[in-house]
């Protein structure tokens, strides 16, 4: 009886008879190479190659040859066959070569069928999304490719509440890649994996699986539109220490989020813009009971008003907006004043009256420490500059807060007023009060 691993096969050169030989498809291929060469009496058997001479002329490589065997395998009836070719397949997928042989048969259509089926054990399952990840990492097929029905079952793996973890770690990433290759796959996750169940990812005590889920909320966020940016969880776990690739996640997270105020920050105030005038002078009508402005002369109006900024502590109080023009901070000055204005109005009205009513040489000017206060924050907080490849240094606070920079500003600029009254602080005193050292405390939480 014929061994199965031995072929005869017919050799053809231009200008030498044809040689019949048998193949021992466990031989390495240069040797069989080099037994061709000796037949022919040619020197150098490394510069000859083997070619298909029907259909598609390719040569023959040891990648090709374990491409045909893994694409053979992984068909087989046998499970165990099934199961020792895909993970194989999973381990040398990492090399292109191997890829591109694999990708010409069409060997990446078995995996997306097999995942789509969803009828294998766990094991086969794993081995086979990890085989595709590697074959897709190649850039050789594109990820645009893939039907509705692939991402469905890829999410409904990330989505399961109880499903093997290699299988729900390897899926993790296979939706990061898909969401960062191009706008209409984010859109496609988007719809299917439930941010409820992508919080719980972060929150078990698998690192790796944190790990992949937060690449993941990254990616989304990263390509998100501005509707889809307010995502703030508490991700850290209370009992696990928190890993060098996790820590460094949630650090390039904290950065791409906090980096989307960059434009504010580096946008002065524009004072023909009406809605900007509008939140100035909103400021200034949340501080103070006036009255009926309507009712009054241009030039009253406009002494009042002056009068009123002045208090407010901005040094151009005839045009409150010059003290603005400086970027950074820019118009994320005028967002925090606004903000502490309407998110906390006692605090700000008690702020105001408080040194409205000091002798002038004590008062704590609320719009300069804001501005000042803000940049600070800026500067603390790193906005503007681009993520890292190796930063890890991030605030847990972060993860806390829908609005981090404005709720810090909040609680700063009441210990700048506290600091103030305790120092009895002149203006020459102002550098003083407002070191960014006092307020790295409130970065503690």
């Amino acid at each position: 009886m014929p061994q199965q691993d031995i072929v005869k096969i017919a050799i053809q050169m231009p200008g030498a008879y044809p040689q019949l030989i048998q193949l021992d498809q466990k031989k390495p291929l240069s040797a069989v190479i080099k037994e061709v060469c000796d037949g022919w009496n040619l020197p150098g058997p490394d510069n000859y190659a083997l070619q298909y001479a029907d259909g598609v002329q390719t040569y023959i490589t040891e990648s090709g040859r374990c491409a045909e065997d893994l694409y053979k395998g992984i068909q087989s009836s046998d499970s165990g066959v099934r199961c020792d070719s895909l993970k194989q397949l999973a381990c040398v997928s990492t090399d292109v070569t191997f890829a591109q042989e694999f990708i010409s048969r069409d060997g990446h259509s078995l995996l997306v069928k097999i995942v789509e089926d969803a009828d294998e054990a766990p094991l086969i399952m794993t081995h086979t999304l990890t085989g595709f990840m590697e074959l897709m990492d190649h850039g050789i097929v594109s990820w645009e490719n893939l039907s509705a029905v692939f991402i469905k079952k890829i999410a409904s793996f990330v989505n399961a509440k109880v499903l093997d973890a290699s299988i729900q770690q390897v899926s993790l990433a296979i939706l990061e890649s898909m969401v960062l290759s191009s706008s209409s796959l984010f859109q496609q996750v988007k719809q299917e994996v439930t941010l409820e169940r992508l919080l719980s990812h972060l929150q078990v005590t698998n690192q790796q699986i944190q790990t992949k889920a937060m690449a993941l909320l990254m990616a989304l966020l990263q390509t998100a539109g501005d509707a889809d940016r307010q995502v703030r969880m508490n991700i850290i776990h209370s009992s696990a220490s928190v890993g060098d690739e996790m820590a460094h996640y949630l650090y390039v997270l904290q950065s791409v989020t906090l980096n989307h105020l960059e434009p504010r920050m580096r946008m002065p105030l524009d004072s023909y813009n009406q809605d900007q005038r509008e939140i100035l002078h909103g400021l200034r009508q949340a501080a103070f009971e006036t009255e009926s402005e309507n009712s009054l002369s241009h030039e009253r109006r406009r002494s009042l008003c002056a009068k009123e900024f002045k208090k407010l502590g901005f040094s151009n109080n005839s045009n409150p907006g010059q003290d603005l023009l400086r970027a950074p901070p820019g118009l994320l000055a005028l967002d925090t004043m606004a903000y502490f204005a309407s998110r906390y109005p006692d605090a700000y009205s008690r702020f105001v009256l408080e040194n409205s009513s000091r002798e002038d040489k004590h008062e704590c000017p609320f719009a300069r420490s804001s501005i000042q206060l803000t940049l600070i924050l800026c500067e603390i907080l790193r906005i503007g500059e681009p993520p890292s490849e190796t930063g890890s240094n991030y605030h847990p606070i972060f993860f806390s807060q829908d609005r981090l920079l404005e709720e810090l500003f909040c609680v700063c600029i009441q210990l700048i007023n506290k600091t103030w009254k305790e120092m009895r602080a002149t203006q020459e005193d102002f550098d003083k009060v407002t070191q960014p050292v006092l307020f790295l405390n409130c970065f503690c939480s």
